[in-house]
């Protein structure tokens, strides 16, 4: 089973990869009427999330510029920033390097238990496997709303 999540992770990053490459960056920055976000922001949610899921299940040492929690971490906001957002190019460069680190990530990392169990509202996750495998749905759904806000900015 294990093997199976790390196909799937790099099965979603790899969509998400080709269907941002795809994107107009003229379209990251538009934020349709009703929308908290933006294409860019969700981009770089996506980054951000997937670090620090992958930091709570393995020893992890991020390389993500300091920046990018204050920019894209949960409950931040476009209308909020003080600072240039990164450009397309640099967030599909964190992608795909993301997307290379599972190539080192073992079947046995994922089926390792959790030296504390992980609660996030209702969820609890006691491995590492099932953190990682929770990673990718929640990226899942963030590209579901990415093709939902370039359709609508389009």
């Amino acid at each position: 089973m294990s093997q199976a999540i790390i196909h799937t992770g790099k099965s979603v990053r790899q969509i998400a990869i080709h269907q941002l490459g795809a994107l107009d960056e003229a379209l990251f920055d538009i934020q349709p009427k009703g929308c908290n976000n933006t294409i860019r922001w969700n981009v770089g949610h996506i980054v951000v999330a997937l670090d620090y899921f992958f930091s709570l299940a393995f020893p992890f040492n991020t390389e993500l510029p300091e920046t990018y929690s204050v920019l894209f971490h949960t409950g931040t906001k476009p209308a909020d920033w003080t600072q240039a957002p990164p450009s397309k190019e640099e967030l599909l460069h964190y992608l795909t390097k993301q997307l290379r680190a599972l190539d080192e990530v073992s079947p046995a990392q994922l089926d390792e238990t959790l030296n504390n169990p992980i609660e996030m509202g209702p969820l609890t996750f006691r491995t590492a496997g099932e953190v990682v495998n929770f990673a990718f749905a929640h990226e899942a759904m963030h590209l579901g709303t990415i093709a939902t806000l370039a359709k609508a900015a389009q």
